[in-house]
């Protein structure tokens, strides 16, 4: 029989239902609930039910279907055929309701429930299927939660382990105490690098195997199990030939997901740091450390000229590191930084930044290294536009216009006087403000602050600048201005 199609949530452990003293349940036949889990509860009075089932149920019948003929030979095989059918299904269990139809639970269902080794249920009258069900889905729904709580902890304290002075041991050790097992790190030789966890022989020297396995046939992972054990290897990287292998006592789909969380934590700790792009990127920001202009260690970086790319994750809450790493290798950099909530990416211009989906981007347009804070700036308006008109992504724009023809120092000295009654953040709101047309709204998502701060600043600067801002002419000179002023 193939795998029974169960959904992607937590089972119910069948005993966690027994406990519940609102249900009444008493398990009559079949092997003890400890171990049977159960996803999902279905209802079906169908003689064969066969058809109806995806595998993992409770099934829950009151006997509507039963012959009438009760005791004779016809009746035994009717039910040994039923319940054999509802385990090759693959039901957990089956159970049966003392009401409306049957007062007890008939002797020959207990007998074939016990010859093929499913569990039996008897529900009370007063327990309803629907109160079954309802159970079932709340205790899907704790454990689900609990998953969900195991898991973002986990995660949290393996980011926190990366950034830790000895970040590779730091991230075994929490990870082999979150699965409850044993965390290797094995190098492009297969030789052990670092382990944390209780180690056990032979289970070590399956782990070794198993990544030696996923090296040899190129692939991204492999499992086993050895001695009650789930293995798992994963690769690191693209063909760097490190591999974490982990041992946990049971295959939890929490234990994958934290172990995938703590690979591509890894993957970042090791192979990146052993290629020579990775070297090449930590020289130049020594260089830059020390001292060497920008123009100078671009080299190393890549191919210029460059974009800046700003961004943000579109749902609630903020970017973590992991995101913003994935984010920077979707776009085709490595040169990702997480800062106030917004990723920074430097990426060559060549290669073309296009919508991400689940992020906003803005991007700057394409300078030469001395011009990056110039470009910073860029992104960051670009994707303050973008946030405000609800744009995947938006780009600075440099074209040639009609203000090039007059000489740079002229035009910035003119913009100067033009807008000094301002500050900064007056500026920067009359910036955003003519950028979006005017829109209140716009602007205050803009700038993350309320529309009637967006007003209050807009009134202020026509005050100080004793002009009509409904004026188009005097829109389009301040427009002039604002653009020679960065």
């Amino acid at each position: 029989m193939p795998e029974p199609a169960v959904p992607p949530t937590p089972p119910v452990p069948l005993a966690s239902l027994l406990a519940r003293e609102d249900l009444g349940l008493r398990q009559i036949a079949g092997p003890p609930a400890t171990g049977v889990v159960v996803h999902w509860a279905h209802t079906s009075e169908m003689a064969d039910p066969y058809p109806y089932l995806l595998g993992g149920e409770l099934l829950l019948t009151a006997g509507v279907h039963i012959p009438e003929a009760a005791g004779s030979g016809t009746y035994v095989d009717y039910f040994a055929d039923y319940v054999s059918r509802i385990v090759a299904a693959g039901g957990a269990a089956l159970g049966f309701g003392l009401a409306p139809v049957h007062d007890t639970v008939p002797r020959a269902l207990v007998a074939a429930c016990e010859t093929y080794g499913l569990p039996l249920l008897e529900v009370p009258p007063q327990t309803t299927f629907s109160g079954v069900a309802r159970a079932v889905w709340q205790l899907m729904a704790r454990a689900r939660t609990a998953e969900l709580r195991r898991v973002t902890e986990a995660q949290q304290s393996l980011a926190a382990a990366a950034a830790r002075p000895d970040p590779v041991p730091s991230v075994l050790r929490r990870l082999a105490q979150r699965v409850g097992g044993r965390a290797v790190l094995y190098g492009p030789e297969g030789t052990e690098i670092a382990a944390a966890g209780r180690p056990d022989p032979e289970v070590g020297a399956a782990l070794a195997a198993l990544a030696g396995l996923v090296v040899a046939r190129g692939s991204a992972s492999a499992s086993d199990t050895v001695g009650g054990a789930h293995l798992t290897a994963y690769a690191l990287g693209a063909g760097h030939g490190f591999v974490l292998a982990v041992a946990a006592p049971g295959r939890d789909p929490g234990d994958h997901t934290i172990a995938s969380v703590a690979a591509v934590l890894l993957s970042l700790l090791t192979g990146e740091h052993q290629s020579g792009p990775g070297a090449a990127r930590s020289s130049a920001l020594v260089r830059l450390l020390l001292g060497a202009a920008p123009g100078e260690v671009a080299g190393l970086l890549g191919a210029g000229p460059w974009h800046v790319v700003h961004a943000c994750p579109d749902g609630p809450g903020g970017p973590d590191p992991v995101a913003a790493s994935a984010l920077g290798a979707a776009l085709g950099s490595p040169l990702a930084d997480l800062a106030d909530d917004v990723v920074r990416v430097l990426l060559p211009a060549g290669r073309e930044p296009g919508p991400q989906q689940g992020w906003t981007l803005g991007v700057s347009a394409a300078v030469e290294p001395a011009e990056w804070p110039v470009a910073d700036t860029q992104a960051a308006r670009a994707l303050a536009r973008a946030r405000a008109t609800r744009t995947a992504l938006v780009r600075h724009g440099d074209r040639p216009a009609l203000g090039d023809l007059i000489p740079a120092d002229e035009a910035e000295a003119h913009a100067r006087s033009l807008l000094a009654p301002l500050h900064p953040p007056l500026t920067e709101t009359l910036r955003t403000w003519l950028s979006l047309h005017g829109s209140w709204d716009r602007t205050a998502v803009a700038l993350s602050v309320h529309r009637n701060t967006v007003r209050q600043r807009i009134t202020r600067c026509a005050a100080l600048l004793e002009a009509d801002l409904d004026d188009p002419d005097v829109r389009m000179e301040l427009w002039f201005a604002l653009r020679r002023t960065g």
